[in-house]
């Protein structure tokens, strides 16, 4: 299905003031994407290290998955008050978590009244002996193939779990007929054990965030045939060669969040279109 792009317009002047070290424009007063019955969004926010992507659903149920690097708790918090997050009902973290500030968790934890973190079962280990046992939260291990429903009508499956140089928990959001794959591994481990599995035809790929440049085989490229692909790329990083040459061969639209801002991706049951927020200009 053809890509609807729209150029969120929403930028007026406001008593909004961006913390010095964010990417948010000062004109922005606030988001608010009107989500229906039968509505979701999945937005890739623009940090300046790491990542993080909120899911929201129409019932104000907000869904956080990753918090992004160290020293970006202000940026996180900065566009989660955008979105007019003031809960999140569980976090998801895909990583091995070199990077992540327990510090800055248990301060999430407690700010955002976070209830659920859902990960892998090494990094599991991790939290349960830092993350502040006076908190009401559960940690729970994922495995590979384990299928949750995180919204009415989404669900996310484990694709792929790895505790090896490169690898993560890979997620495949489904939600009515959109397909929306979070990738974080990128081993050849991974790849042959994702080519194997039922993802064609994604609609929304989220490219594995790395310093390093990633790159994938033609057949992976062309087993996902994404319509749309995500880069969290670090601006000094910008990621280049072989993976965006593939992605413009099967006509992939291709976002970097360091050069479009953030990017929310609106669902309906059949259709969705693409929101960026651009970021501040330096």
């Amino acid at each position: 299905m053809k890509i609807l792009f729209m150029i969120l317009s929403l930028f007026i002047p406001s008593t909004f003031i961006a913390k010095a070290e964010t990417a948010i424009s000062s004109n922005i007063e606030n988001i608010d994407l009107k989500l229906k019955e039968h509505e979701a969004a999945v937005t890739f926010l623009d940090l300046s290290i790491g990542e993080a992507t909120l899911i929201q659903g129409p019932n104000s149920k907000n869904i956080l998955i990753n918090v992004g690097g160290k020293g970006t708790k202000a940026e996180l918090a900065s566009w989660l008050s955008l979105y007019n997050v003031k809960e999140i009902s569980a976090l998801f973290l895909t990583n091995d978590g070199q990077d992540l500030s327990y510090n800055t968790l248990n301060q999430l934890i407690a700010e955002y009244n976070i209830k659920e973190i859902m990960t892998t079962r090494e990094l599991s280990k991790q939290l349960e002996e830092n993350i502040n046992q006076s908190l009401p939260i559960t940690i729970v291990a994922l495995e590979e193939g384990i299928k949750k429903e995180i919204l009415p009508e989404m669900t996310a499956g484990v694709q792929f779990v790895g505790n090896e140089e490169n690898e993560g928990m890979d997620l495949l959001l489904n939600f009515y007929q959109h397909n929306i794959f979070l990738m974080t591994s990128f081993s050849q481990r991974a790849e042959q054990t994702l080519l194997k599995k039922a993802l064609k035809d994604v609609n929304v790929f989220k490219i594995p965030n790395n310093n390093k440049e990633v790159s994938f085989s033609d057949e992976f490229i062309a087993h996902l045939n994404p319509q749309i692909s995500i880069l969290f790329s670090p601006r000094r990083h910008e990621q280049q060669g072989d993976i965006l040459h593939e992605l413009h061969g099967i006509w992939s639209e291709v976002y970097f969040t360091k050069k479009h801002g953030t990017v929310s991706i609106k669902f309906t049951k059949t259709n969705y279109e693409v929101i960026t927020i651009p970021a501040k200009e330096e």
